[in-house]
């Protein structure tokens, strides 16, 4: 991965992070506040509740009081209790009584609990009401009433008009708690108050009504209601209508009680205030839009940024690296940019340094190679001709003494010596021949040849000379490709490398003659079987003037090596104690 590359990543990161944390921050923090304002809206819904449930206990109370204080009851006690008149006259009183102050409900009954007269479910008259604890108070209470639609809660007040000591008359009267009463109530934007009246054990969602009337997917509550119904307390949650997560309400279950026949108090309803939870949605909605868009401002932020940085980083050091590259490949006089005073600048700097110190040293380096080399050739030329001066020498002080000699004589140590001579001189002329050959390396003239025409031509050219010495040749052809090649030149490596074979086994031996195709190169291979040499002579073996013969220029191997390095190749060894072999390596011509 390149540097902008990483760079932009890291900057990317950096602000996907930033953004991630800020967003959860603000949202967690969101949503605590929604839930504190909730709650405490909830709360002042709570109190407006009981407020309101205490002033309708009120007017119950002095409606019902009313009703306690009118003539027509004071007349029917009289009737009842002193004339006894028939009971059934009295059916229909409740009703009118209880129209005359807007009552719901309305039941007379006598000090036995019998029912005189029943506004809201006329056909109880003669039933014997069990469900009301007789202890009057001056206030109202809640509690559940049957009717012929069925159980209602309402707001109920129980007056007992008496006359002296005579038995009383029981008046309970109440207002109907359900959509009317809810209607009533001032709710905030976004909540809703829902009333549930508990008849059974079980959860009826036909029970549970609104401020306009029953509730629609009621059976969505019932978890919240089983709650309270099961532990009598307060219970809270998060009710999903649809799909839409801010079509959710969070509701807020009360449980309303009255007295019951224990000590433990009856469950008469449940009180459910809801909060709808769309502002918090659509407020999170909007943090995660404005998350995203600041998500992306950031991202093209960083794209900038980090194209800048890269651009003022990495294009010095792209200079730097492409001036190493040029210095590789042998352009000493490179230099780079210097474009800052920081430390990019000073890196630059050094490398503009250390090119002109290694011009420096690569000029004292060519300078001490070539004074090593003049050197090297002066020692090995010395040595070369002073083998065949000394027999020179020696065979024209051989003459100088045979002067003096009789003619036959003469004529005998004359012959001896000019053959020597003659001989010695052809050793100086081969000699002179052989390093002025070397340095008189043609270049190559290339075309497509065959590899293996050039092996079998050196195979059938030294075929005699290494059955005279005792020496097994072994050939093996590859399928190999064209190469663009100096056959001339090819040829005269192979044969060097054959020669040398040659050398390395004066008793004897087997050589062996391999080409083959690699994936991108074709090889010549050429082993022998001799001793073999150590790791220190096979590295200097392609040194011009090294040779590990007693007899030799050590140029043979050191012209191999300049006609495989003019076609583009390369030539290796491999020797141990069972033999020596040499790899030669050229491109393909073709494919």
């Amino acid at each position: 991965m390149s540097f902008r590359k990483r760079l932009l990543l890291l900057f990317a990161l950096t602000i996907a992070l930033v953004v991630a944390l800020s967003s959860s921050v603000v949202w967690v923090m969101l949503r605590r506040s929604f839930e504190r304002a909730n709650e405490e809206r909830a709360e002042g819904l709570t109190s407006q509740f009981r407020g309101e449930f205490a002033r309708r206990g009120e007017e119950v109370a002095r409606r019902v009081d009313a009703v306690t204080d009118s003539e027509t009851v004071g007349k029917i006690y009289l009737d009842l209790y002193r004339g006894r008149a028939d009971r059934g006259l009295y059916v229909d009183k409740a009703r009118q009584l209880a129209d005359g102050q807007h009552l719901d409900f309305l039941e007379l009954m006598d000090h036995q609990g019998v029912i005189l007269s029943s506004a809201q479910w006329p056909a109880k008259f003669g039933y014997k009401k069990t469900d009301v604890s007789w202890s009057v108070g001056p206030g109202a209470f809640l509690r559940r009433e049957e009717t012929a639609d069925g159980v209602m809660l309402g707001m109920f007040a129980l007056r007992a008009f008496l006359l002296g000591e005579e038995q009383p008359l029981y008046v309970l009267g109440g207002q109907t708690l359900g959509s009317g009463f809810l209607a009533s109530l001032e709710l905030p934007p976004g909540m809703r108050v829902l009333l549930y009246t508990n008849a059974e054990h079980e959860f009826a969602a036909g029970r549970l009504v609104g401020s306009h009337g029953p509730v629609k997917d009621g059976e969505r509550l019932g978890e919240l209601v089983r709650v309270v119904q099961a532990t009598d307390r307060e219970a809270g949650g998060v009710v999903e209508w649809s799909g839409d997560s801010a079509d959710a309400e969070s509701f807020r279950a009360l449980p309303l009680t009255g007295s019951g026949s224990g000590t433990k108090p009856e469950l008469l309803g449940v009180l459910l205030v809801g909060s709808a939870r769309r502002p918090l949605v659509d407020l999170q909605r909007r943090v995660v839009s404005a998350s995203l868009l600041a998500g992306g401002v950031g991202l093209l932020f960083a794209i900038l940024l980090s194209s800048w940085l890269a651009a003022r980083v990495s294009q010095p050091l792209v200079a730097l690296a492409d001036g190493a590259r040029r210095l590789a490949a042998g352009d000493w006089e490179t230099q780079v940019p210097v474009a800052s005073h920081d430390e990019l600048g000073e890196l630059a700097e050094a490398f503009n340094q250390m090119t002109g110190e290694l011009r420096t040293q690569r000029d004292h380096l060519v300078q001490a190679e070539r004074v090593a080399a003049w050197r090297e050739l002066a020692r090995r030329l010395a040595h070369e001709l002073k083998n065949p001066l000394f027999p020179l020498q020696v065979t024209v002080e051989n003459l100088v003494r045979a002067r003096g000699l009789a003619s036959m004589e003469f004529d005998e140590v004359f012959q001896e010596s000019t053959g020597t001579l003659l001989a010695e001189l052809g050793n100086l002329k081969a000699i002179i021949g052989r390093f002025s050959e070397f340095s008189r390396m043609p270049q190559p003239q290339r075309s497509l040849i065959s590899v293996n025409d050039v092996v079998q031509g050196v195979e059938r050219l030294h075929a005699a000379q290494l059955a005279a010495a005792g020496i097994a040749v072994e050939v093996a052809l590859g399928d190999v490709p064209l190469v663009s090649a100096d056959p001339e030149l090819l040829h005269r490596a192979v044969s060097n490398l054959v020669l040398n074979a040659v050398d390395a086994m004066p008793g004897g031996g087997k050589v062996g003659l391999t080409t083959r195709s690699l994936e991108a190169e074709v090889e010549i291979t050429v082993s022998d079987t001799g001793t073999g040499m150590s790791k220190e002579e096979a590295e200097r073996l392609f040194t011009p003037y090294y040779t590990t013969k007693q007899h030799g220029t050590g140029l043979g191997l050191a012209i191999v090596q300049s006609v495989v390095s003019d076609h583009g190749g390369d030539v290796g060894v491999e020797s141990s104690s069972k033999g020596t072999t040499f790899r030669i390596r050229l491109p393909r011509g073709v494919s």
